[in-house]
């Protein structure tokens, strides 16, 4: 790390984010000849904030196979009321956050900077090493969407007693959050456990990974806290609530394009109501990204010609988006014993097949491999999980 200012800095693409969202878009500009410029906050593979897993064949197909702790191939849905374990069509993979980043950064021939960055003004991005001047902007900063021209701000004071953030009541509620911890364990299947005297609107979860496992709740009101109900699953399962991670994430999605700027992953909404999954859509969307930021690079289009087909691209997605927000609206509203009994029909195999089925069709891992052809790139072959 260096003290140099950034000041003056004119790359040909400057990516705000080096998460899952912001480095799918640097590994697709791979080869294009662009100067490609990477900010964070801090180091690649720093501050992990999710449970970090995602559909096995997808990080097959972005060649990050290693990152990989354990395959999930069973989740298990328990309610008060009883249990059932669904045998997926694909599997899950929980992996290892750092070493994947790690590994998308090396498919990435881009520069990298650690900056704070704290907005724009006008055609300039502001960090704390200096103004940067770029026509192709990405946002990928999260889900603050600090780029935007009403960024959302985060809770401005805690509880009393410090104990968690409070959400204002004036803000935007289209936020959930979710807290783990990641105690020592092993486990076989994705649990998922739906149990409202832990969570009225939400669920907690376990993802083994490996040599210990991740242990979390997550509520679909960011107003209601979620450290005592982490804590309550992690004793309930008889493991300690140690080593936490959390964070806020939006279930609706956002204007991809606004005032000139792309954005991507959580910042523009790019993660599944009900599921909370947002690694998924990063890499999906990061990668259509990336595509329309090529062509500009390569004289195929106008810097406008690719907002207008990444907006519209975006928008293609949205009645799936849609679905899974009414799901997250309407089955906390269910009785619990007929929630149980919802999830024992559905736990048909054929309808596992044909529900799992088109949720991974949301975003398809075989996305990865249509975009290596028209791109000409050299990309990992797409494999495919029965």
């Amino acid at each position: 790390m260096t003290d140099r200012s950034l000041a003056g800095e004119r790359p040909d693409v400057l990516v705000c984010g080096a998460s899952f969202a912001g480095l799918a878009v640097a590994r697709e500009l791979a080869g294009s000849g662009a100067d490609v410029l990477v900010l964070d906050r801090a180091e690649i593979g720093a501050n992990p904030t999710s449970a970090c897993a995602a559909p096995t064949a997808w990080l097959e197909a972005l060649g990050l196979g290693t990152a990989i702790r354990q395959e999930l191939r069973c989740m298990r849905f328990t309610t008060p009321h009883g249990s059932v374990r669904y045998r997926l069509p694909w599997s899950w993979a929980a992996f290892d956050y750092e070493t994947l980043c790690r590994l998308l950064w090396e498919q990435a021939d881009a520069r990298f900077e650690v900056a704070l960055v704290k907005g724009r003004s006008g055609e300039c991005v502001r960090t704390d090493r200096g103004e940067i001047h770029a026509d192709l902007v990405v946002d990928a900063l999260g889900w603050r969407r600090v780029l935007a021209a009403s960024p959302v701000k985060p809770p401005p004071r805690r509880r009393p007693g410090g104990a968690e953030w409070v959400w204002p009541e004036t803000q935007d509620p289209s936020i959930s959050r979710g807290l783990e911890v990641h105690p020592d364990g092993t486990g076989i299947d994705l649990d998922v456990v739906v149990d409202r005297s832990l969570v009225r609107r939400g669920y907690c979860w376990r993802v083994p990974a490996g040599d210990h496992v991740r242990v979390g709740a997550g509520s679909y009101d960011p107003r209601v806290p979620v450290k005592t109900p982490t804590a309550k699953i992690a004793a309930r399962l008889g493991l300690p609530a140690v080593r936490h991670q959390g964070n806020w994430f939006p279930h609706r999605l956002r204007p991809a394009v606004e005032d000139g700027v792309f954005f991507v992953g959580d910042s523009a909404g790019h993660c599944f109501a009900l599921s909370g999954e947002g690694i998924r859509p990063a890499f999906y969307f990061g990668i259509a990204c990336g595509r329309e930021l090529r062509r500009v690079t390569a004289g195929e289009a106008t810097p406008d010609e690719a907002r207008a087909r990444y907006a519209a691209f975006g928008e293609a997605h949205r009645r799936g988006f849609e679905i899974t927000y009414a799901l997250q609206w309407a089955l906390p509203e269910l009785p619990p014993r007929l929630l149980t009994v919802v999830l024992r029909v559905l736990g048909a195999q054929p309808l596992v097949r044909a529900l799992f089925g088109w949720y991974l069709n949301q975003a398809h891992p075989s996305f990865v491999e249509r975009e290596a052809a028209q791109s000409g790139a050299h990309r990992t072959a797409l494999t495919r999980v029965n």
